[in-house]
């Protein structure tokens, strides 16, 4: 028997420069943070020097007048990410429950066509609400469940609801992509159990699967949150663009990122500094978002007991 020549490189050398490697990748990633962090803050500083904390809680917004506040940016992104949520979390699901137990020659194409809405621009999503949303809404949709309370009476198809509409149907691909995935690493033999001793499909998906995959589907929620909280142009074309609090979710407002994609090109001085501002803020709730994300992740696992420090 021929002597197997021994391998030069010991494998925990490989192990180390593969670690290394994977470092040296993140770092960029981190500075590149890091930077943009330190230029919203220097940029920023002016406005908040000029305002305060004020600046956060205020509803006035009158550029000619030197008067910023960035409270209805804030309120608006908040309600139409939540209104997002609210339809794109049960659409997604349902979806992704329907695909897993599908035949071949209906899921896989329905699969290929959810992930191709993945790559549409938020362009082309805003122009389609422009022009067929909007008038929709304007025609059969306000004017019908304007008597629920919340809703208000404002027909003009802009808003709110059309703008957390639109963004649920640009999240939905990602967060069922995820969930589809998570359901199908869902060994069958746990499934077929659970059929074998009676539940519905439905009592199988909550009891057992959801159970199985709960951090890949909180994963693939905050995914979608993430993705809808920095959202610009698509809200910039439907949601009307006027500085006020929610008052209805059929009521005409702006989002932070709305905000930045309106103003920034002829803004000067003081008004530079108040989008940098708001820009920040912006920054600051994504992080908080992954940071939630993150804690809610390892706290999911540990209760679960698969969290080992």
């Amino acid at each position: 028997m021929r002597n197997r020549r021994k391998h030069p490189i010991s494998p925990e050398t490989i192990d180390r420069v593969f670690k290394y490697t994977a470092i040296a990748g993140a770092i960029p990633v981190l500075l590149l943070m890091v930077g943009f962090l330190i230029q919203l803050c220097w940029n920023a500083w002016p406005a908040f020097r000029e305002f305060g904390f004020n600046f956060l809680i205020s509803v006035k917004w009158d550029p000619v007048a030197g008067e910023y506040g960035a409270l209805p940016a804030i309120t608006g992104t908040i309600t139409t990410t939540a209104i997002a949520l609210a339809i794109a979390i049960p659409l997604s699901f349902t979806t992704a429950l329907f695909l897993v137990d599908a035949p071949g020659w209906l899921g896989t194409p329905l699969s290929h066509a959810i992930d191709l809405l993945a790559a549409i621009p938020s362009i082309i999503y805003g122009m389609w609400g422009l022009f067929v949303l909007i008038p929709f809404m304007q025609l059969y949709i306000q004017p019908r469940l304007a008597w629920i309370p919340f809703m208000g009476e404002d027909y003009n198809g802009f808003g709110f609801a059309t703008s957390g509409l639109i963004l649920a149907l640009m999240i939905m691909p990602f967060i069922c992509a995820i969930m589809r995935d998570v359901f199908r690493m869902v060994p069958s033999v746990l499934r077929e159990a659970v059929h074998g001793i009676g539940a519905t499909r439905w009592e199988t998906a909550f009891d057992v699967t959801m159970r199985y995959g709960k951090r890949g589907l909180l994963g693939g929620i905050f995914v979608g949150l993430g993705r809808a909280v920095g959202e610009t142009m698509a809200v910039l074309f439907v949601i009307g663009n006027i500085h006020e609090l929610p008052r209805t979710l059929f009521g005409s407002g702006t989002t932070i990122a709305s905000t930045l994609a309106a103003n920034f090109a002829e803004a000067e001085g003081m008004f530079r500094s108040v989008l940098f501002a708001l820009g920040l803020v912006l920054l600051l709730m994504s992080f908080g978002v992954q940071i939630v994300a993150q804690w809610w992740l390892i706290y999911a696992v540990k209760k679960s007991g698969g969290y080992n420090g």
